[in-house]
Parts: C-alpha cells; sequence; structure tokens
C-alpha cells in the first residue's frame, strides 16, 4: 500500500493507524500547496481532490478521506481493536467522536491556517475551538481514551488534531486532562514510529 501525505497533516491520523495494525506502507510526500509528489509528478492525477490522506491498495484501488481510511484500516485488522466490531456500542462510540472531531475539531482549525481568512475573523474561529476543547478535556477526565477503555482510531486522529492547538495560538490553560492524554499518545510506539518517519516531535 502507498500512503499519499503531508507531514503533521491529517494525514498523521492515518499513517498512525497503519502502524497501529503492523501494515507495510509506502509513504509518499505530497506538496499540497503545488499539488505535485516528490518525485515532481502531478498529484492530482492520483487523487482529484488534490488532498491527503490517500491511501492507494495493492490493487491500485484509491481510497480518500481520512475518516473511511481510518476505518478500513482497523476493520481489516480487527485483533488491533482499533475498532470494535459491527453492531456493538463501543464502535458507534468511536464512530461518534470521529464525527466530531472530523466536523467540530478540523474543520474549525481550518480557518486558522488559511493565508485568506480576515484576521478579524480568527478570534472568533478560536474562541469557538477553545470551547469544544473544554468539553474535551472534561471528556478525557472519564477514561484513559477518548470513546472508552481501549486507544482507537479516534486517539490517533484527536491526538493528531489536537497538536495544532499550539500552533495556531489557542488558549489551552488548565486542560490538564489533555496534556496528560498527548502524553499517552505520544509514548505510544506505533505513534512515535509514525512521527519519527514523517520528521517530527
Amino acid at each position: 500500500m502507498k500512503l499519499f501525505y503531508k507531514p503533521s497533516a491529517c494525514s498523521l491520523a492515518s499513517h498512525i493507524a497503519l502502524r497501529e495494525t503492523g501494515n507495510d506502507v509506502d509513504l509518499v510526500s505530497v506538496d499540497l500547496m503545488h499539488k505535485r509528489l516528490e518525485n515532481g509528478e502531478d498529484f492530482f492525477a492520483i487523487n482529484p481532490k488534490g488532498q491527503v490522506p490517500a491511501l492507494q491498495l495493492d490493487d491500485n484501488t484509491l481510497l480518500t478521506e481520512g475518516v473511511a481510511i481510518m476505518q478500513y484500516v482497523a476493520d481489516s485488522a480487527p485483533q488491533s481493536q482499533l475498532l470494535a466490531p459491527v453492531g456493538t456500542l463501543p464502535r458507534y462510540k468511536t464512530l461518534e467522536w470521529l464525527n466530531f472531531i472530523a466536523t467540530e475539531l478540523h474543520k474549525g482549525f481550518t480557518p486558522l491556517f488559511r493565508p485568506d481568512t480576515p484576521e478579524d475573523f480568527k478570534p472568533t474561529a478560536r474562541a469557538l475551538l477553545e470551547k469544544k476543547l473544554q468539553y474535551v478535556n472534561e471528556s478525557l477526565g472519564k477514561s484513559e481514551w477518548i470513546s472508552g477503555a481501549n486507544f482507537t482510531i479516534a486517539d490517533g486522529y484527536l491526538f493528531t488534531v489536537l497538536r495544532w492547538a499550539r500552533a495556531v495560538k489557542l488558549n489551552l490553560e488548565g486542560l490538564t486532562n489533555i496534556d496528560a492524554y498527548m502524553a499517552r499518545v505520544a509514548a505510544r510506539p506505533a505513534v512515535a514510529a509514525a512521527m519519527a518517519a514523517e520528521g517530527i516531535q
């Protein structure tokens, strides 16, 4: 398989899932600004959406959208317990968090990364995210991992998104459960290996 990624981007969550399941994967870095691969090839020729992550399977099928990729990877390796079986409540609690992270957190960061976002809107975007992080912090006070007793694909995604908080100058004061959680996730061998492979800390 090939994972098309950008260091520290949302593709890190898919990379973590692949490492957690022990999958052999080739990493292909993408210059998202110019939509080019490391060898100069046009990324649009591979993924017409022009976004990461994109996972090219061994039969050359292309799977896009991080949440879909993570579910595919987890379901392909049920022994990893990254996603509970179909029909069980723990599975839907994980999917509930995946949707919250994707729609309420991930997309909330987008205006803060875009150069064309008006400066007078950024405080509003930060305030909205900070309120949602309070909810995440409270939720992490109830269990070791975000959706229950097991580390799941939701944790890899949440860790990835929360790493952006300091870069956009969010106020994280008092969010001690998040601080402890980030340290727990970072200490996992698969997470450390993914970050090392992407050249990030």
